[in-house]
């Protein structure tokens, strides 16, 4: 029987079983995998039949992995990474070459910017930036060597929305890649193929992992650019261990009812914030006075578990609000089932210059809570009580 349902997928893609008849897929930790022949180990080397030959190029809990979220992300193929930066750098090497050119979101997480601006150059590839929300900016920027268009929505740390379908289509318009960097909303929430996605990332190690325990990362999308994909990392060695492949196979079970609640939490905290009067302004994809909510509801079924805010008082008022926090974890990761605050221009966004970080919208003042599962009234009250405290 095949299953189409997302909660469905995600619990019954599985493994086949052994003969100890296992209900739960065991964890393959091996380096590597042995022949019935000679000939049977050198089929398999050159492609002429299917079989594992060592971890670093396939193990059958990666295997798993990619068949839940490719079908989830509605693609044809993936493969999984050592961690979600290992999945960026992996698309932008192993796709493009010297003298192209890369048409890139201003608003995207410090690291992959840093990649983009520091290393790239150094093998003759070139980017522009654009403000997410600039059409005519993004059509302007394209040039007659752009190869690949690059982006996160909701974008890191602002939460701002990226319009896929205009950049869809302008990306099929210009035999452009298109490139997007899904991690915050999670295939749960938003399947960037629909809008004309040809690659997806994911840094596993948030929702997907869903609780701070192992790094991995995800590349799905058109079979022709994940082939690329896959002999990259074959080579270079950025390769999932099949212990946190086996992990994240397994906190996929629960991503649905796990971001049901995230979703539910942020939505009435981001409600909350926006009343309160020591808080400037208010980032959450579903708030109706989010200048990009219609975009935001079309794309994402809920406003995902991501709440950004700019405190009164700038940094050193943000400084004490987060020192008097006590349910919040003080850390710069996202997506675990506890409530995490976070600095972006002290942390995530640090290796950015002020100048960039305005550019961007990360002001001195700005912070992003990533809202776990804790009950509702208790991630208010925490808030609630630090925004009082540090007042004086």
């Amino acid at each position: 029987m095949e299953f189409t349902n997302f909660e469905t997928v995600a619990i019954r893609t599985q493994l086949a079983q052994t003969a100890h008849h296992e209900h739960a897929a065991p964890v393959f930790l091996t380096s590597s995998f042995t022949f019935d022949s000679a000939e049977e180990g050198g089929l398999i080397f050159q492609g002429k039949k299917e079989g594992n030959l060592y971890s670093r190029f396939t193990n059958p809990n990666n295997a798993e992995l990619v068949e839940k979220l490719k079908t989830m992300e509605l693609v044809e193929d993936g493969i999984t990474t050592a961690s979600g930066m290992a999945a960026v750098y992996t698309v932008l090497a192993s796709l493009l070459k010297s003298g192209d050119h890369i048409v890139a979101c201003k608003s995207i997480f410090g690291n992959s910017k840093y990649i983009l601006n520091n290393i790239l150059p150094n093998m003759g590839i070139d980017v522009t930036y654009v403000a997410i929300h600039d059409q005519e900016a993004w059509e302007q920027a394209v040039q007659k060597n752009t190869k690949l268009l690059f982006l996160e929505t909701p974008a890191n740390p602002t939460l701002e929305t990226a319009d896929m379908t205009f950049l869809g289509k302008l990306c099929k318009a210009h035999d452009i890649i298109f490139a997007v960097d899904n991690c915050f909303a999670t295939p749960y929430l938003q399947q960037p193929r629909k809008f004309g996605a040809d690659i997806i990332i994911h840094s596993a190690t948030k929702y997907i992992d869903g609780q701070g325990r192992v790094l991995g990362g995800a590349v799905l999308g058109d079979q022709q650019y994940i082939s690329k994909c896959f002999d990259f990392v074959r080579r270079t060695g950025a390769a999932l261990s099949p212990f946190n492949a086996w992990v994240l196979s397994k906190s996929l079970e629960t991503l649905a009812v796990r971001m049901d609640r995230h979703c539910s939490n942020a939505q009435k905290l981001a409600e909350f914030l926006e009343q309160h009067p020591n808080i400037d302004f208010v980032n959450y994809p579903h708030l109706k006075s989010n200048p990009k909510y219609d975009i935001a509801k079309k794309q994402m079924s809920q406003g995902g578990g991501l709440v950004g805010c700019q405190v009164n008082g700038g940094q050193a008022r943000g400084s004490r609000f987060l020192n008097a926090l006590t349910l919040h974890s003080l850390t710069a990761n996202l997506g675990d089932t506890r409530s995490i605050a976070t600095h972006p221009a002290s942390t995530t966004h640090s290796k950015l210059s002020s100048e960039e970080q305005l550019a961007i919208n990360i002001t001195p003042g700005y912070l992003r809570f990533s809202v776990g599962l804790e009950h509702i009234d208790d991630i208010i009250r925490d808030i609630d009580t630090a925004l009082q405290v540090s007042s004086t």
